[in-house]
């Protein structure tokens, strides 16, 4: 999902269907085909045993033995059938035919012929692929720009009114300023969805503002000395730890931040931006509502009141 939404020009697969019941094995790789056809992906997918209907949705297969792993067949799906029956091992009237693959080709099993069919590569496909290989090493290939520019291209499908997504010559699917919006919108929706995270910018700031406040009760109404310092003091200081407890929650988002960055899916900068606007208003409300009911307490002139915040 992450190599999709970072509109990637190669998507690997490694078995993606293991632990999926047959049908909805059938429906992953119908999706990996929607992705490969419509967004121009090329799509490599390991996978062991499907049924004929999942077989069937991929264009070309590549058949490999174990220990060690050697290539026994690579071209169209449709025609593997016929390049065993080439080989001398036809597929049996009612059986799979991606089970009886499996079956010659690995090793020690009742009908391994896994040394048979290798050879069979090496003499019939391998040096039409070896050729073929040869000419495109030898055509000087396109820069990176240009064959973003010719997908492009290839999607407007010759259409001049036709409508594509720009060329995308960077590494990011979208531009920073969508980066952050979309951050931003996903961090306001888990700040909603998630009561603690309000809780501890808000509900906690007002519970310590009034046991600070209860301490300091009424110290206002009498003359400033040593008192009203150590209270000015103890509430700068809750003020300046306000954000402490938000530590654990950055923490366990950075793990995710660093996750999807490593895709390429925004920039660290736009999580940083994203994530102050959400926790430094909050932040600054909790701290707001601290000092105000410790204010109510301390019954402190509404003259410095200005000062502290």
């Amino acid at each position: 999902a992450r190599g999709v939404a970072a509109q990637g020009s190669l998507l690997f697969c490694d078995e993606p269907t293991s632990g999926l019941s047959a049908t909805d094995a059938e429906l992953c790789v119908k999706a990996l085909r929607v992705v490969a056809k419509r967004m121009n992906v090329l799509t490599l997918v390991v996978i062991h045993q499907p049924r004929r209907e999942v077989a069937e949705l991929f264009d070309t297969l590549v058949l490999l033995t174990s220990n060690p792993g050697r290539m026994a067949y690579f071209g169209p799906m449709g025609e593997a059938a016929s390049h065993m029956e080439t080989c001398g091992y036809p597929v049996p009237a009612h059986a799979s035919a991606t089970d009886y693959y499996l079956d010659l080709l690995t090793p020690g099993a009742e009908l391994d012929a896994s040394d048979a069919l290798v050879a069979a590569f090496a003499t019939q496909q391998k040096p039409g692929l070896a050729g073929v290989i040869e000419e495109a090493l030898a055509v000087e290939g396109r820069t990176a720009k240009e064959m973003l520019l010719a997908a492009q291209e290839q999607a407007l499908g010759g259409s001049p009114g036709a409508s594509a997504p720009k060329a995308r010559l960077g590494p990011y699917a979208v531009p920073f300023s969508r980066q952050v919006l979309t951050l931003l919108r996903r961090k306001v929706l888990l700040t909603l969805r998630n009561p603690g995270a309000i809780g501890t910018q808000i509900a906690m700031p007002a519970v310590m503002g009034v046991v600070l406040g209860a301490v300091f009760q009424g110290i206002g109404n009498h003359a400033f000395g040593i008192a009203q310092l150590q209270f000015v003091f103890i509430l700068l200081t809750m003020l300046s730890l306000q954000s402490l407890p938000l530590m654990p929650l950055l923490i366990e988002e950075r793990v995710f931040m660093k996750l999807e960055t490593s895709e390429r899916l925004y920039r660290e900068a736009a999580h940083i931006l994203s994530t102050l606007c959400v926790t430094v208003p909050l932040s600054l409300l909790g701290a707001t509502v601290q000092t105000l009911i410790i204010y109510g307490f301390a019954q402190l002139p509404l003259d410095y009141l200005p000062t502290i915040l």
